[in-house]
C-alpha cells in the first residue's frame, strides 16, 4: 500500500519578501508541490525585484498575488480570501524589514495585511529570515522576532554559511528542502510534546587491528527515521549513532561512536535523563579480546591469525534493569534472519523490556522500505510494509499510545 504524500491535503500560503534567497523559494514550491500541498505564492514588491512572478506561477500552478488592490478577487479582499482555507502562511525569505513589519502589525501591503488578517485558530504562520549576519544580530531584529514569536509566530532557522554578500555568518536561510521537512514536522502531531527520547542507531564496529574490523550491513536508515519522527512529535531527542553516512535530522542531538564499548559509554550517562530508550543499533555482539597495534600481515603459511573474543556488553538489558527512578521506558529491536516472531518473544523476556520492534535483517538492511512486527506481553501487531519514515511515524504514535502516565518524568533541560 502506497503512502499518501506527507503534506497532502494542506494548503500553504508561501509569502516571499525581498532578498536574494527568493532564487530558493522556486525549488521550496516545487519541494511543498512534491510533498502533496497547494501552493498560493503572494509576493511584495521588493520579491518581485529578485524573481518574477512567472516564474512562481509557472512552478505553483496558480495566479501570483502582488497587491492588495488586486481586482481578481470578486470582492476584491485578497487579504481576506487568501488565508480563509490556507493551513498556513509560510514567509520564505523572511526579509529584516519584513519581520519588522510583522513586529509593528503594519499593513500597508498585501502580504504583511494577510499576515494581520489571516485567522489565528487556523492559520498559524511561520517565518524563514534571510539576511545579512549582521542584519540578523542587530538588537532590533532579535528584538522583533522576540516579538512575533511571543504574537505566535514560528521561526524556522535561519542557517549559518556563505551569503551572498560574501561574508559567513548567522542569517541564510534553510535549503528547500530543509523548510519542506520543516513545514511536514510543523503538522505532524505532537504526540511526545514535553518527553524526552534517547536512541541507538547503526552498527558497531569491533577493530581487529587499525584497518579490519567486525561490522554489519545496518545502514542506520531505521534508526534515524525514528529520531526524526520523534523530533517531529515534539519530543528532545538524543541520537547515539555507530558509523553511517546519514545527515542528522533537523533538532536531534547526536552523538557519535564507534564501538560497543563506546556506545555503552555515551548511553549510560543519558538513560536517566530521557524518558524513553529505543535501542535500533545493531551492536555486535563479540569483539576481538584484544586489537593489533599494527595491521596483522599475512605469513605466507596459508593460515590465518588465530583471534579470540569477548562478550560485548549488552545495551538495552543493562539500560533496562537501571533503577525504576532512573529508568527509561524501553523500547528494544530485533534484526533477525528466521523465526522472527519465535526470537523477538525471546528477546522481549531475556531484555525485561515492553516492546521489542522486529524484522528480518537480510530483508531490510540498507533499503528505504521496511515492515515491522511489534511484540509485547499482550501478543503481535504488524505495520506492514512502507517506507522507513512512515513507519517511524506509526511506531512513534505506537509508543506515545503505551507509554504510562508515570513514566512521564520531567526532561531534563
Amino acid at each position: 500500500m502506497s503512502t499518501p504524500p506527507a503534506l497532502q491535503g494542506k494548503h500553504l500560503v508561501l509569502g516571499l519578501s525581498g532578498g536574494i534567497a527568493c532564487y530558493k523559494s522556486a525549488e521550496l514550491v516545487r519541494e511543498l508541490v512534491r510533498a502533496g500541498a497547494t501552493v498560493q505564492v503572494v509576493m511584495t514588491e521588493a520579491a518581485a525585484q529578485f524573481i518574477t512572478p512567472v516564474t512562481m506561477q509557472a512552478l505553483s500552478g496558480r495566479p501570483v498575488f502582488s497587491s492588495q488592490w488586486d481586482a481578481r478577487q470578486p470582492n476584491n479582499m485578497a487579504h481576506i480570501d487568501l488565508t480563509r482555507e490556507a493551513s498556513a502562511v509560510l514567509v520564505a525569505p523572511a526579509s529584516a524589514d519584513f519581520i519588522a513589519r510583522l513586529a509593528l502589525g503594519r499593513a500597508d501591503e498585501l502580504l504583511g495585511l494577510l499576515c494581520l488578517a489571516r485567522p489565528l485558530q487556523t492559520c498559524p504562520l511561520l517565518v524563514a529570515p534571510a539576511m545579512n549576519r549582521e542584519m540578523w544580530a542587530h538588537p532590533a531584529t532579535q528584538r522583533n522576532v522576540a516579538q512575533i514569536v511571543a504574537d505566535g509566530a514560528t521561526v524556522l532557522g535561519p542557517a549559518a554559511g556563505d551569503q551572498a554578500c560574501g561574508e559567513v555568518g548567522d542569517g541564510r536561510m534553510l535549503e528547500a528542502t530543509e523548510l519542506c521537512d520543516e513545514m511536514i514536522a510543523f503538522f505532524q502531531p505532537k504526540r511526545l510534546a514535553g518527553r524526552s527520547v534517547l536512541m541507538t542507531a547503526g552498527p558497531t564496529f569491533e577493530a581487529i587491528d587499525p584497518v579490519r574490523g567486525i561490522t554489519n550491513h545496518s545502514s542506520g536508515k531505521m534508526g534515524f527515521a525514528v529520531a526524526r519522527a520523534a523530533a517531529e512529535a515534539g519530543a528532545r531527542v538524543t541520537l547515539v549513532t555507530g558509523p553511517v553516512h546519514l545527515p542528522t535530522p533537523r533538532g536531534v542531538r547526536r552523538i557519535d561512536v564507534v564501538s560497543a564499548l563506546q556506545m555503552l559509554d555515551a548511553v549510560l550517562p543519558e538513560a536517566p535523563q530521557h524518558d524513553i530508550f529505543v535501542a535500533t543499533a545493531a551492536v555486535a555482539d563479540w569483539r576481538p579480546a584484544t586489537s593489533a597495534e599494527h595491521k596483522i600481515k599475512k605469513d605466507g603459511s596459508g593460515r590465518p591469525p588465530a583471534l579470540a573474543f569477548a562478550e560485548n556488553p549488552d545495551i538495552l538489558a543493562t539500560v533496562a534493569r537501571l533503577p525504576a527512578d532512573r529508568r527509561p521506558w524501553c523500547v528494544g529491536f530485533a534484526a533477525e534472519s528466521h523465526d522472527l516472531v519465535r526470537h523477538a518473544r525471546e528477546k522481549l523476556e531475556r531484555k525485561g523490556v515492553p516492546l521489542i520492534v522486529a524484522n528480518l535483517g537480510p530483508a531490510t538492511f540498507g533499503r528505504d522500505d521496511n515492515s515491522l512486527l511489534l511484540v509485547d506481553a499482550a501478543g503481535e501487531r504488524e505495520l506492514p510494509r512502507a517506507d522507513k519514515l512512515s513507519l517511524a511515524r506509526q511506531l512513534v504514535a505506537e509508543i506515545a499510545a503505551r507509554l504510562p502516565p508515570a513514566q512521564a518524568r520531567a526532561s531534563a533541560a
